[in-house]
């Protein structure tokens, strides 16, 4: 499977993105997929390649490139409860700093060069994410109704900002959407009044709380994963491409 680091010219200077497809010389569905805090890593990398060989092209972008390429900061192979601490001390001025302006200005970025590759077809696309890559997606979206067909997130932040920002955010959304929510990040109480927005702004979705997780159940170098949720995650998202994208 043909897999490329690419530069992607930003209104900020130029982002590296991580872009895998299938090799069989047709054009494809885009599928824009937004890493989580720790951005780019040989476990964003695998599930770029394994959604891409179900017949997508995946672009993963290094949020951070402002800071520098990816790695923008040093990771273990495996992260444990024990890192987390100095890591996220590295990670939180950087994800302070990524503004909804920058996010969106990035995203507009990322969309232009993803629908401009020869590989990939005419017609909408998707946008996925994780932890906080899963609120850019949600964001990413809402600025483009009509383009994102379909967007997913998962362990993600989406009402981190409140209620109001919430309901601003709903209110620009067009594509259909799944939130995968870990237990520990998100009560059934909740749960309960974000399915309540979703469903007061006529947004098309499935939200649900993944039995047993905690955050970041997705990524397999953590100690949150959890191999039977991140099949689950799988089970909810390829159903979710196929259904919005097919005619692309």
């Amino acid at each position: 499977m043909p897999t490329q680091t690419l530069q992607i010219p930003t209104a900020d200077g130029r982002a590296d993105v991580f872009a895998a497809y299938p090799d069989r010389g047709e054009r494809h569905p885009g599928v824009l997929m937004y890493p989580d805090g720790f951005g780019i890593r040989p476990v964003l990398r695998e599930m770029a390649r394994e959604l891409a060989g179900h017949g997508y092209y995946v672009l993963v972008p290094n949020v951070f490139y402002r800071h520098g390429p990816a790695p923008v900061i040093e990771l273990p192979e495996h992260i444990g409860e024990e890192a987390r601490p100095a890591i996220f001390a590295q990670l939180m001025p950087l994800i302070e700093a990524h503004t909804a302006e920058r996010v969106l200005n990035d995203a507009d970025a990322y969309l232009r060069f993803l629908t401009a590759q020869p590989e990939v077809g005419a017609g909408p696309v998707a946008v996925t994410g994780y932890c906080i890559g899963g609120l850019l997606a949600m964001r990413t979206a809402a600025a483009h109704p009509g383009q994102v067909a379909a967007v997913a997130g998962f362990h993600s932040p989406v009402g981190v900002d409140g209620p109001d920002s919430l309901h601003r955010l709903l209110s620009g959304l067009t594509a259909e959407v799944h939130l995968g929510h870990a237990e520990t990040d998100l009560t059934p109480e909740a749960l309960g009044e974000l399915n309540h927005a979703l469903d007061a702004a006529g947004v098309d979705h499935t939200s649900e709380i993944y039995p047993g997780t905690v955050h970041g159940f997705t990524m397999s170098d953590t100690d949150a994963f959890n191999p039977s949720a991140r099949q689950h995650h799988w089970d909810r998202l390829l159903p979710l491409l196929d259904r919005t994208l097919s005619g692309s």
